[in-house]
């Protein structure tokens, strides 16, 4: 290993391998978080979590989840396509800062501005009124924590898709019009298909956060909207079990390796599969 490694391993060790093992730890262990002369092996942890009251709170985090992604999809592919169909490179470049300048900004500001629009005084209920309809129950239901997980994850999806249609090989498309497709066909049998991985790697990095947050439904779910990731955070700073908090992370943990094998598995199968097309 060359000397200029080491710097890099001594970090991965220090704030990725020991806190992991700290977490493994606490999930299979129980006994007093502040007193480690009072901690024993137990499986207890994983037992409690199978209660429906946990189950129905992964549930629940699972399905938003998935809800926001597909939006992200359908959303974010038509926007990377229009983006990418931009013959000048500098306008694509432009196109996509116009994009990501929102991501500039605090994740928690940018959460916090849709309570100004979604309040019962906010700019969308104020317009409501001044029209003479009655206010909208906006806030603290699940709408409005998926609303925030597309917003806030919405670049994540463009971005992958973007990259891939952008270097997409203009000479397939042009074949494809030489043979007498339409553009609906080539879409369908050429465009599409070679997009996949991009399509893939964005619902992998827009499920990752929106499975495990708990800023967003913290501030637009309130306490109707209760995720997984609310449940860990209390464990840790309220509650101050670090054994069952530790235990919810690894099975969240292990969720999301789940999803991302799966998604890496699919890309890799549909990166082969790319000369099956022609």
């Amino acid at each position: 290993m060359k000397k200029v490694a080491y710097p890099y391993v001594l970090w991965m060790v220090i704030f990725i391998l020991v806190p992991l093992f700290l977490v493994v730890y606490f999930a299979f262990t129980t006994g007093d978080s502040r007193n480690y002369d009072t901690f024993r092996f137990s499986l207890d942890n994983f037992r409690r979590f199978l209660s429906p009251i946990y189950l129905e709170v992964m549930t629940r985090s699972l399905l938003l989840s998935v809800i926001s992604t597909l939006i992200c999809f359908l959303l974010g592919y038509p926007i990377a396509y229009i983006i990418a169909s931009k013959r000048s490179a500098k306008t694509r470049n432009n196109m996509i800062l116009l994009f990501v300048i929102p991501m500039w900004m605090n994740f928690l500001l940018r959460t916090y501005a849709w309570l100004t629009i979604l309040g019962k005084n906010g700019i969308i209920n104020s317009f409501l009124n001044f029209l003479g309809f009655e206010s909208l129950e906006l806030l603290y239901n699940n709408g409005s924590v998926i609303l925030g997980m597309v917003y806030n994850f919405l670049p994540f999806m463009v971005l992958p898709i973007y990259s891939v249609l952008v270097k997409m090989d203009g000479k397939l498309i042009e074949a494809a019009e030489d043979l007498g497709a339409s553009k609906g066909t080539i879409f369908r049998r050429v465009i599409f298909p070679l997009s996949l991985p991009g399509v893939m790697t964005g619902f992998t990095m827009v499920f990752t956060p929106a499975v495990s947050t708990f800023i967003i439904s913290n501030l637009l779910g309130g306490n109707k909207t209760t995720l997984i990731g609310n449940v860990i955070e209390q464990q840790f700073i309220y509650t101050g079990d670090w054994h069952f908090g530790s235990t919810m992370s690894i099975i969240l943990m292990g969720i999301i390796l789940l999803v991302m094998a799966i998604s890496n598995k699919s890309g890799g199968d549909l990166e082969g599969g790319r000369g099956a097309l022609w």
